[in-house]
C-alpha cells in the first residue's frame, strides 16, 4: 500500500463544509469520488480540518492509502479533469504509514478576510466579511494579543464541538490593513468549533467600539460563549497552511 498526502485549494462557496454529508454535498465525498475514479478503488480521505460550509481553503491536507500505481506527484495533474473547477488539488506527496493528515499536524493557519465598503460590492460577498464604516484596527490588535499562548477558549466554542480540552495553544492572532481591507491570521495547535469565527466576530465588536480591549479579555476569561455574540460570517475565513 502507498500512502499519500495531498495538498488541497477550494471554494467553499457551493458546498455544505468539507466533511461528507448525508444531506448535501461536502467537499470530501466530491474529491473521494474523484480519487476513486482515478486509483480505481474506493478511497477514504482523512483531513486536517473539516471547515464549514462557505469556508474556503488554499492548504487543506488530505491522507489516505491506496495499492494503486499512480505517483504521487502526478495526482494534481491527472486528477485535474474529474474535479469540479472550485476543488484543485495543489500537490502530492509520499508520506510514511503513520502520517495521518489531523493526527500529526503541529499547527494550522487560518486568515479572515474583511472589507470596509459603504456599497456592497458582489462580487466579494462570497469571499469577505464586508462591513460598512470603520473599524478600529488598533483597538483590534490590542485585544487580539491576550489570545497569544495557552488558554481556556470555552468562550469561543460553539455548541456541538467534540468533546475534547478546550485548552489550545495560539501563536499567532494579529491583524494588517491594507487600504480598506483588514485580515486576520490566527495560527495555532488545533481549533475548537467555529472558534475562530467567534474571535473575529467578538474582536468585530472592539473594532465597532462596542466593547474594550480590556473587556474583550475579561470575556475570554469568564469563558461563556453568551457574552461572545455572533460568530462571523463563513464566506471570510480561510485555511491557509498546515504545519507538519
Amino acid at each position: 500500500m502507498g500512502h499519500i498526502k495531498l495538498t488541497v485549494a477550494y471554494d467553499g462557496t457551493n458546498y455544505n463544509g468539507f466533511q461528507r454529508q448525508k444531506n448535501g454535498v461536502g467537499v470530501q465525498q466530491v474529491l473521494e469520488g474523484a480519487l476513486t475514479e482515478l486509483c480505481g478503488e474506493e478511497i477514504l480521505l482523512k483531513a486536517a480540518g473539516r471547515t464549514d460550509a462557505g469556508v474556503h481553503a488554499l492548504g487543506q491536507v488530505v491522507s489516505f492509502s491506496t495499492a494503486a500505481t499512480v505517483p504521487a506527484s502526478h495526482i494534481p495533474r491527472a486528477i485535474r479533469h474529474l474535479l469540479p473547477k472550485d476543488i484543485v488539488v495543489c500537490q502530492g506527496k509520499e508520506v510514511g504509514e503513520d502520517f495521518h493528515a489531523r493526527y500529526s499536524a503541529k499547527e494550522k493557519t487560518y486568515c479572515y478576510k474583511i472589507f470596509l465598503t459603504d456599497v456592497v460590492n458582489p462580487c466579494l460577498r462570497n469571499y469577505a466579511w464586508e462591513i460598512k464604516g470603520c473599524l478600529d484596527y488598533k483597538a483590534m490588535n490590542e485585544a487580539a494579543e491576550c489570545l497569544i499562548g495557552t488558554h481556556d477558549f470555552s468562550a469561543f466554542r460553539n455548541s456541538g464541538s467534540e468533546m475534547t480540552t478546550p485548552i489550545r495553544t495560539l501563536t499567532e492572532a494579529h491583524w494588517t490593513q491594507q487600504g480598506n481591507e483588514l485580515i486576520f491570521t490566527i495560527t495555532g495547535n488545533s481549533f475548537l468549533y467555529r472558534m475562530v469565527r467567534n474571535i473575529v466576530g467578538c474582536l468585530v465588536k472592539v473594532g465597532q467600539r462596542k466593547i474594550t480591549p480590556d473587556k474583550f479579555k475579561k470575556i475570554m476569561l469568564a469563558g461563556e460563549r453568551k457574552a461572545v455574540g455572533m460568530a462571523a460570517p463563513a464566506q471570510g475565513l480561510y485555511l491557509m497552511h498546515v504545519q507538519y
